[in-house]
């Protein structure tokens, strides 16, 4: 590790879509995530200069890592425009991107933390991968399960969660921020080995 790389924050990218109709959408868990780990860090997002996003930074902990939060606020299928402009400004290789999303490939009530790999069609990362000319950064995958019936994917995921996975959701936001953080403090094996299983 370079001495770069040693110095440099976790860039950890909450992915959603901006403004008020989509905050409790189950593509907006990125930001509810990220939301989370600022309060935790006692961070507060503002606009960046540099890039269209909003970015929040703190430390983890006494003696921990360095963060920078984002929020890109370019829309899901431009997000990557905003991840390389910060990770550029902040010096960040790819492998201390951490990705957190909505993940339709795995039941509600998971999280699984991955590195690499497909997007799965999900064009926030699709973006990312393509921007980055990489695919090989962490991802905290927040399971929010196939659509009933023949709902289409795009409407889903565009869709409030309902009534019942409103229960459990703040312990589950709560729990995807651990498994980000784990990532950052631990690596990504030791939080796949932590929390992939359960």
């Amino acid at each position: 590790m370079t001495s770069v790389e040693a110095t440099a924050p976790f860039l950890v990218v909450g992915l959603g879509n901006p403004g008020k109709e989509y905050a409790k959408n189950r593509h907006n868990v990125g930001f509810m995530v990220a939301d989370l780990i600022a309060d935790r860090i006692g961070a507060k997002f503002s606009r960046h200069r540099r890039a269209v996003g909003e970015v929040a930074e703190g430390r983890l902990g006494f003696g921990g890592p360095r963060l920078v939060l984002v929020k890109p606020l370019t829309y899901m299928n431009l997000s990557g425009g905003p991840v390389v402009a910060l990770a550029q400004f902040y010096k960040v290789p790819p492998e201390q991107i951490i990705a957190v999303h909505d993940e339709l490939d795995i039941p509600y009530g998971q999280i699984r933390a991955k590195v690499g790999g497909g997007e799965g069609g999900h064009n926030g990362l699709r973006s990312m991968s393509k921007s980055l000319g990489t695919k090989d950064y962490a991802r905290v995958r927040f399971g929010i399960g196939r659509p009933p019936g023949r709902q289409d994917p795009a409407d889903y995921v565009l869709s409030d969660f309902s009534a019942a996975e409103r229960k459990e959701l703040d312990f589950l936001v709560d729990r995807a921020a651990d498994v980000a953080e784990a990532v950052a403090t631990r690596g990504a094996e030791w939080a796949q080995n932590a929390y992939n299983g359960s």
